[in-house]
């Protein structure tokens, strides 16, 4: 059997980052139970905005794996291969020190096969 191609796109408007000694984590985005079942991931693809001048630690994660992301856009296929229809997380890591901060337009586009 040949599964057919596809991708699914979730969004979350704002999550706000105030705890500088762990991460805070994003609401799953997921397939929002789109047909996905047995496809597994061929790239992903991300964004999100900070406020000017601001940096923080990224990481977007699969429950099996995670990967670190540069920048507020992206393309990764370090998730290659994973499960397709479960969901996906930010996670984002203050420095210490740093004062609280929202991050907009969280956003995943996951291509499957």
């Amino acid at each position: 059997m040949t599964l057919a191609a596809g991708s699914w796109v979730d969004r979350e408007s704002r999550l706000h980052v105030s705890l500088s000694d762990r991460e805070t984590v994003s609401a799953p985005l997921t397939s929002g139970g789109q047909a996905v079942v047995g496809g597994s991931i061929a790239d992903v693809r991300w964004r999100f905005r900070l406020p000017p001048g601001r940096a923080i630690g990224v990481r977007l994660c699969h429950p099996e794996r995670c990967v670190s992301v540069s920048g507020q856009r992206g393309m990764t296929g370090a998730l290659a291969g994973l499960a397709a229809d479960v969901p996906l997380r930010f996670r984002f890591a203050p420095k210490a020190g740093q004062t609280p901060l929202t991050v907009e337009g969280l956003q995943v586009i996951v291509n499957y096969r």
